[in-house]
């Protein structure tokens, strides 16, 4: 089946905002998720798919000793040079692209989730049936990174300045997810939109 032909729900947040909670939550419900970055790490992983290529864009400074991309260094690069961010999105987001279609095309539940971080930045959301946006006070967004990831509060300000301002992604949302409180009280929404999605995804088939 040609990936385009599956009912696909786009799925993105700003960093820190819990895209991967949400999504976890219909996959519990049997719903297949496809994440991006998920397929980016593989693509960069020892023996990646995306190693040589990078390697031939940036250097070997940029691979580590276990052949992976070393991250650290790329994003201190791709942050402080807009023309090495564009060169590393040219090498990788086809390859993203690629991939995530190829696991939309393999999905057997009744409707498919893509997890994008670039979601309207990368020109996804016009393949996609629907968008959810995860939304998120900046405050948690920032506490929630830095305690993960070992950045300091300037260096996740500085992520979240290169993203789309959270103002614009709601404009363009079709649904909305606020995941500012505490987990459980994801419970509602999800179902709720799980059972739209069912419906329209069914919809889709038949008009197909």
């Amino acid at each position: 089946m040609n990936p385009t032909t599956r009912y696909t729900v786009g799925l993105t947040g700003g960093i820190g905002s819990g895209k991967s909670t949400v999504a976890d939550r219909f996959g519990a419900l049997g719903i297949a998720i496809v994440d991006a970055d998920v397929a980016a790490h593989r693509l960069t992983a020892p023996g990646g798919d995306a190693i040589d290529a990078i390697r031939a864009a940036f250097g070997d400074a940029f691979i580590g000793r276990d052949g992976a991309l070393d991250r650290a260094a790329m994003r201190a690069r791709v942050f402080a040079d807009d023309d090495a961010r564009r060169r590393l999105e040219a090498v990788l987001h086809p390859m993203i692209r690629a991939a995530c279609d190829r696991e939309r095309e393999a999905a057997t539940s009744p409707y498919v989730m893509l997890v994008v971080p670039l979601l309207f930045e990368g020109g996804r959301a016009a393949t996609m049936q629907r968008t959810l946006v995860v939304a998120c006070d900046e405050a948690i967004q920032i506490e929630r990174v830095v305690r993960r990831s070992g950045l300091s509060e300037a260096e996740v300000r500085a992520i979240i300045a290169t993203q789309m301002p959270a103002t614009e992604r709601l404009a363009l949302a079709d649904d909305v997810i606020d995941n500012s409180g505490a987990s459980s009280l994801l419970d509602e929404p999800v179902a709720r939109l799980h059972r739209a999605y069912l419906a329209a995804a069914a919809a889709f088939e038949r008009r197909g």
